[in-house]
This record gives C-alpha cells, structure tokens and sequence, in this order.
C-alpha cells in the first residue's frame, strides 16, 4: 500500500476527537505533510482560512456532515470550507440539536446506572463524549460497552437527532467548498446507492481504514464512471494520523483543486 501524501478525514476537540488543532503538526507522520480537520456539523472555530500553515503542516478546513436520504444516512466531507450564511445558519442549527440531544441521553445514563457524569453539553458534543465520561465514572461499563447496551441505535437511552436533508447538505456544501465527498462509502447498508450519489459530488473517499475487508473495486468504478476525485483518510478521533490517505498519485489532484480555489 502506497505512503499516504495526506489524512483528509480527522476530527479534533472542537467535535469528539482526542487532539487539539496544536497538536496536530506533532501526531501528523514525518511525510505527512497534509491534513483536513473535518469535525462533526461544526468548522473548526480556531482555523479563519481554507488552508492555513501550523508547524509546517498545511491545515485544510473542512467539515463532516451527516445527511438523510430516503432509505439511510450519510457523511458528506467538505474541504477547503468557506464560512456562507446559509451554512452557518444549518450548523448552528445543528449544533443546539447536538446539545439538547446530549443533556437527554446524560439523563438517562446518569438515571439508569445512578451516576454524576459532571458532563456540561457544549457545541461539538457527540456520543463519544458521552461514552468517555461513563467509563470516567464509578459505572461498571467501559467505553464501547456504554455504545453498546446504552447509547447505540436502539439502546436504551438512545436518542435520534435532527439531520440535514441531502439535497440540501449538498446544496450548502457545494456553495461553500470546493471539493465535497462521500465519506467511507463501504460502511453503508446500501453502498451501491450511496455511491450513486456521488454522481452529484467531486469526489469519494477512495483510501479508509475500514475494520474488515472490503471490496474497494465498486468505489473504483464510481470513481471512473462520475470523474470523481479520490480521497481518504484516517477518521480519526483518537491521537493518530495517517492510517489512511490518499497517495501523492491520487492526491496531487485534490491538492491542485484546493490551491485553485483559494488563490
């Protein structure tokens, strides 16, 4: 497998990853020089351009962005974001819905096992928030098993959340970034229609450190069929990068799209 050129998929704590944007050039890997920080229905509140430089490292700003078709969810990835009214307006949006959903589920939790999660809901809260600060706690769960008999789809103290309408999530991302993608294809239910979709996009997430095998020919096609880009990388939520990435061959178009948009 070729060296990854760069990890276009990496959250920090502004939504419910690990690292914070200062500490991002340190956990990037020498030749990693590369990195889009896609935080949850939020852009990163401390990077005030597209494309900026920290620690010798070229910073993309983007976003990931979850929306509902008629039969599942999916996460669109915008890179090289720009801050447009009608987006900022959705992402607040979607940010009170995160925060009301969140003191809901810490309710339950705290009622169910009889815990003080001392969690205050803030912009950027998700579920692994929520699953850290159980197994913080004196609960006899730890992190994935708070996902998986409490806070998971159909647990007991799951709740659902507003999700932006696809159409409209494209709309909104195509107005504010040059390159949008379709995030780790191969984790859908119906990848084959998710792909379909991706005929309205740039570009599909090529490179993903899926936890199984996986037949990436069908993304190969889709990418051949749409002329889209191919992109990648980690999904990290944790302290390392550059598990996945595209390589410079895949890459140097994504990187000259980005130049582009924002000379």
């Amino acid at each position: 497998m070729d060296q990854p050129a760069a990890d276009l998929h990496v959250h920090t704590t502004a939504s419910d990853g690990t690292l914070t944007l200062a500490e991002l050039p340190a956990a990037a890997e020498a030749d990693l020089d590369w990195i889009a920080v896609t935080d949850h229905d939020r852009i990163h509140p401390d990077l005030d351009a597209p494309i900026t430089t920290h620690g010798g490292v070229r910073i993309v700003r983007g976003i990931e962005l979850k929306v509902k078709t008629d039969s599942q969810r999916l996460d669109l990835l915008g890179y090289g974001v720009k801050r447009t009214d009608a987006l900022t307006a959705e992402l607040d949006r979607l940010q009170q819905d995160r925060v009301k959903r969140a003191r809901e589920i810490i309710d339950c939790v705290e009622t169910r096992l009889g815990v003080d999660l001392a969690l205050d809901p803030q912009p950027g809260i998700g579920r692994p928030h929520i699953a850290r600060a159980v197994e913080a706690s004196s609960a006899p769960y730890d992190y994935q098993e708070t996902f998986d008999d409490l806070i998971a789809d159909g647990a007991p103290c799951y709740v659902a959340r507003e999700i932006t309408p696809i159409d409209r999530g494209i709309d909104l991302l195509t107005d504010a970034c040059p390159i949008v993608a379709l995030a780790h294809p191969l984790r859908y239910t119906d990848p084959a229609t998710a792909l379909e979709r991706a005929a309205d996009l740039d570009a599909v997430e090529r490179y993903y450190p899926y936890d199984r095998e996986v037949d990436s020919g069908v993304v190969d096609d889709a990418i051949d069929r749409h002329d889209l880009l191919a992109t990648g990388g980690s999904d990290a939520h944790d302290r390392t990068l550059g598990r996945a990435g595209p390589p410079e061959s895949a890459f140097a178009a994504v990187r000259e799209r980005l130049r582009k948009a924002v000379r």
